[in-house]
């Protein structure tokens, strides 16, 4: 046995120790208390023959005592988050002694009067109650609890953590009238808590037994509650939870105790990026915000994925204002709708235009004169652009050039391109498409006083189109779940994460920088999709099967964030690095931007031999 857990069991061998002292010198008050009171507190007033009695009940009375709470689990409890179900073992428990109290008196002849044993009852409940609930009291009075009720389906539920969030959740499954659910056991991984109830629930054991757990009590849904565990541990619990078929859900995070906020309503599905097994991604907050707080900042796409978050942040880093331009209304309307909500002092602008029209554009700079754009506006669908080639280019190339033109034109301090992956050695017309506009930024950061830098990621889970949506709405649906091909890798990061990046790598800008965010390591798609099943509490290829559809056009098997030609240089963050630029010619390059965009305002069918021409690495079949 390791030491810390020899600490663990002595003290809790001391605790034990201890209680049982406390009860033994309750019996003896609550005894001699209760004639005292019956006698009208006077000692002199008490009948010789009830002393006599009283003296030769007393060690029967411990003793039967004693063993009637161990029976009832009196000292198993963990009486910190002592609660109305500790208090009916309490109950029950002193109701068992009195009356065995009065059962051995009348049956040995050491009668007592009448109203002793009524009194006695009621002493010994209370100073019961006052040396189990002392502490939960204070702790009553020091915080505050909030409970929002809401249906869920019945469940034989397993807790993850015997902590202050299981206790709450556990509170909240017991006041409701709502919540049918039954918490069959916890797992907890402090030996001390090993064989003790939690609100009359047992903790069976650590994460060793989550497996055997689940099997013993039939669970249906398990809820992670350690909203303080740290991503490892996160990572290596929900791993052996996903392999038991079970629904998974957790509490978002820690804030949530120190609010009082832990709730059955707080609870959310565990998702994917919980198992990316890796700490989150950290910025410098108060460089991004002395990067934009003043500022008008122009976010153009900021109803899609990437662009709504980055609005989301921005807007928490006191800008002079926020204007939002996209095409999409019902988009750009969600998110003006969630800002007017958070930040109800925001100086918010939200516009409809397409960045595909030069005057419109060149309306909004000269209306707005923003200080900072980050333009995110594109299409970025792979197969969609591949049926669609022109639309990438008028869209992608052309509303680009025609926003950083405008940005030159009317003095933007920084304009930040949102670039991707796919640029690398391009395969499909969309990442030529983004290669094309990260040589507009470094053209014009040449020819303009505006800094012009990008910043080139990979995928990022959740966002519009990804692979999770699609994953979960097939799981949904019953399945099957497709997948191009077995060994397909990818790149992945929080939307948070990835744009959090990005508006670092914008304090950092100076001009013409290509700015690379380290995406750790790639996932397998097939890994993912297989988690996502088991997260879902179904069985890979029993309930919901896996069916591989072949690459699509365009495809890669792998993404790569730097081409042969590019070095890496660091920055303050070591998650953000700097790609060497590739020299070209840029009277050239203007001339064949001319003609890519008449090759596609006319629906040019052979537009992919003009990429080719400005992209060399671009790859494509004939």
């Amino acid at each position: 046995m390791r030491i810390d857990e020899k600490i663990t069991l002595r003290k809790r061998f001391n605790r034990t120790v201890a209680l049982v002292l406390v009860d033994i010198m309750a019996i003896i008050v609550a005894s001699f208390a209760s004639l005292y009171i019956r006698y009208e507190f006077s000692f002199r007033a008490i009948r010789p023959i009830f002393i006599d009695h009283y003296e030769w009940t007393l060690p029967f009375n411990i003793c039967i005592t004693l063993l009637v709470f161990v029976l009832c689990k009196m000292y198993k409890s963990v009486w910190r988050y002592a609660s109305a179900t500790e208090l009916i073992h309490i109950v029950f428990a002193v109701t068992v002694s009195a009356v065995l109290h009065l059962i051995f008196c009348q049956a040995t002849g050491w009668y007592m009067p009448r109203s002793y044993y009524f009194l006695f009852w009621v002493l010994l409940f209370g100073f019961v109650c006052v040396s189990r609930f002392s502490y939960r009291i204070l702790r009553l009075f020091r915080s505050k609890y909030r409970g929002i009720n809401q249906s869920a389906e019945q469940n034989n539920v397993m807790l993850i953590g015997a902590g202050a969030a299981a206790n709450a959740i556990l509170k909240e499954i017991e006041m409701s009238q709502y919540l049918h659910l039954q918490v069959k056991c916890i797992i907890d991984d402090s030996p001390g808590c090993h064989g003790k109830l939690l609100r009359g629930v047992p903790i069976v054991g650590g994460r060793d037994r989550i497996a055997d757990a689940a099997r013993q009590y039939e669970i249906d849904e398990i809820i992670f509650a350690i909203p303080s565990a740290s991503t490892k541990t996160r990572k290596e619990i929900l791993d052996i939870c996903k392999e038991t078929g079970c629904k998974l859900r957790a509490l978002p995070g820690v804030y949530q105790l120190i609010n009082g906020d832990v709730s059955v309503s707080e609870l959310k599905e565990v998702e994917i990026e919980d198992l990316l097994g890796r700490e989150p991604i950290r910025i410098n907050v108060q460089e991004v915000l002395e990067s934009l707080r003043g500022k008008k900042v122009l976010v153009t796409g900021g109803g899609g994925s990437i662009g709504s978050e980055l609005c989301r942040q921005i807007a928490s880093h006191q800008p002079k204002q926020l204007i939002i331009v996209d095409i999409y209304e019902n988009n750009a309307y969600e998110i003006q709708q969630e800002l007017l909500r958070k930040y109800p002092k925001l100086h918010l602008q939200v516009l409809i235009a397409s960045v595909r029209n030069a005057e419109r554009i060149e309306d909004i700079f000269a209306t707005y004169r923003p200080d900072i754009v980050y333009h995110a506006a594109a299409h970025k669908h792979v197969p969609l652009m591949e049926d669609s080639p022109n639309e990438a280019i008028k869209n992608n190339v052309m509303g680009t050039y025609k926003t950083a033109l405008a940005a030159d034109r009317f003095g933007v301090e920084k304009f930040v391109l949102i670039s991707t992956d796919k640029a690398v050695n391009p395969t499909n017309v969309m990442g030529a498409s983004k290669r094309i506009c990260e040589m507009v930024v470094q053209m014009m950061n040449r020819r303009s006083k505006t800094n012009f830098v990008a910043v080139r990621f990979g995928n990022v889970l959740g966002s519009n189109g990804s692979v999770i949506p699609l994953f979960k709405k097939q799981i949904a649906e019953g399945g099957p779940v497709t997948v191009t091909h077995p060994d397909i890798i990818r790149y992945f990061m929080t939307i948070p994460e990835a744009v959090s990046l990005v508006l670092q790598a914008g304090a950092y800008a100076k001009g013409g920088e290509i700015f690379v965010l380290d995406m750790g390591e790639p996932m397998k798609i097939l890994d993912l999709a297989q988690n996502l099943i088991k997260l879902s509490g179904y069985r890979v290829d029993e309930d919901i099967e896996i069916v591989f559809t072949g690459l699509r056009p365009g495809e890669k098997m792998y993404e790569e964030l730097l081409m042969d030609e590019e070095g890496l240089r660091k920055t303050a963050n070591a998650r953000i690095f700097i790609g060497k630029q590739i020299e070209f010619d840029e009277e050239l390059f203007t001339e064949q931007l001319q003609k890519l965009e008449a090759d596609a305002v006319s629906e040019h069918a052979d537009i992919r031999r003009d990429i080719k021409e400005i992209v060399p690495t671009y790859r494509y079949e004939e």
